[in-house]
């Protein structure tokens, strides 16, 4: 070896000491403090209107009205920590991960639909677990496998995604197979969700604007032949969205959406009170759950609903403005899935309680009674948080 190769290898080795150095330095910065706040505060209040929403139905059941409270409350302290020690890691080690939480997730989504093993709910198969005492959606882990791997692949390509089979193919094939696994839950919502956040990510990759023009295409003609009912996927669910009062189904299928518009109007302006809500005492269906912002409305009236709506707002526009100033190409992707799951996710609860959009059954996030959902959110939250720590100064 000759003295020109023995000091390139050592100016290599110091160049990759100092990378290091640097990307350890970097994940000593402090929380994205805005973030966190706004984070920590929807989870507050997304527990006191759980307790609101659901203490007549926990006490029907097991004569505790804190029954559900007490549950999620768990959930959330663990939650938290799992948000703050995931903030706390560099986010480049999350890196590794990637490949194995979407196979991981694919898997769960398939064991999901074997008979026997999934567990069946109003309808649709779309949990598993041990009866009552844990269950999660798979859904949930694909959301966060998608983000990952996207992030991680996506990062690594630069100009590549340009190009039809670096840019569009790979990511089409694997957002085709997830889709396709949820559609037969059916998990329609769910669907909707990650392709919408792997579309989003992918424009942010840089793919040409005419595959987003040939993306929205064909997006715009699958929601107009949904709504038309050209799909004949629950043609039901689009006659109670067109007409939720008729009288035809007013009391089945059309009961849950006719309630949920009841419970909104009764809270005007101001609300009729915390605590104070008629349509939780087992009138509402799922008042808990995906329907708990029509008890919002109803308890804290449309200036109530509407603080609620505000914090989310600027927690999604701090998502994106860590985005912005992440320190490099994976962490402002991985910022931008997170914040636009967040958004898409808030937006189609909403919609779906107010009749804006079919029912679909999706939950709003920090406030839906349901704890591994409500632990995986939070992770996700400190991932952004995790981002944050490593903005340029």
């Amino acid at each position: 070896m000759t003295q020109e190769e023995r000091e390139l290898r050592r100016q290599q080795r110091e160049r990759k000491r100092e990378s290091e150095k640097n990307v350890k330095e970097a994940g000593r910065g402090p929380l994205d403090v805005p973030f966190l706040l706004l984070t920590l505060l929807l989870t507050i209040v997304g527990l006191i209107m759980l307790f609101s929403a659901s203490f007549p139905m926990a006490y029907y059941e097991t004569g505790n009205p804190a029954h559900y409270l007490i549950r999620q409350g768990v959930f959330a302290i663990l939650g938290l920590v799992v948000m703050f020690l995931v903030g706390r890691i560099n986010y480049e080690r999350y890196r590794a991960f990637s490949r194995i939480l979407l196979l991981a997730s694919i898997a769960l989504l398939i064991l999901v639909l074997i008979p026997g093993v999934g567990h069946k709910s109003h309808g649709a198969t779309r949990w598993l677990g041990f009866g009552e005492l844990f269950t999660f959606q798979p859904s949930e882990i694909a959301k966060v496998g998608v983000i990952l791997y996207f992030a991680d692949s996506i990062s690594k390509k630069r100009d590549r995604m340009e190009t039809f089979s670096y840019g569009i193919l790979p990511y089409a094939v694997i957002l085709g197979l997830i889709a396709g696994l949820m559609m037969l839950e059916p998990h329609f919502s769910g669907t909707v969700l990650i392709l919408g956040v792997g579309a989003v990510m992918m424009f942010a990759g840089g793919i040409r604007l005419v595959w987003v023009g040939a993306g929205a295409g064909v997006a715009g003609t699958v929601i107009w032949a949904y709504l038309t009912g050209k799909i004949s996927y629950n043609a039901k669910r689009i006659q109670i969205w067109q007409d939720p009062l008729n009288p035809q189904w007013i009391r089945d299928e059309g009961y849950q959406i006719r309630q949920s518009l009841l419970a909104i109007g009764s809270g005007g302006l101001l609300g009729v009170g915390f605590g104070q809500s008629r349509q939780k005492f087992l009138y509402l269906p799922e008042r808990h759950n995906d329907f708990i912002f029509s008890i919002i409305c109803e308890e804290l009236g449309l200036i109530g609903a509407t603080l609620i709506m505000a914090i989310f707002a600027l927690l999604i526009i701090r998502g994106y403005w860590i985005a912005l100033h992440a320190r490099d190409r994976f962490g402002a992707l991985l910022a931008i899935g997170v914040t636009t799951q967040i958004a898409l996710q808030v937006f189609l609860n909403i919609a779906v309680v107010s009749n804006l959009i079919p029912n679909t059954g999706i939950s709003l996030p920090f406030f839906s009674y349901g704890g591994t959902a409500l632990v995986i959110q939070l992770a996700e939250m400190g991932l952004i948080l995790s981002v944050s720590r490593q903005m340029p100064a």
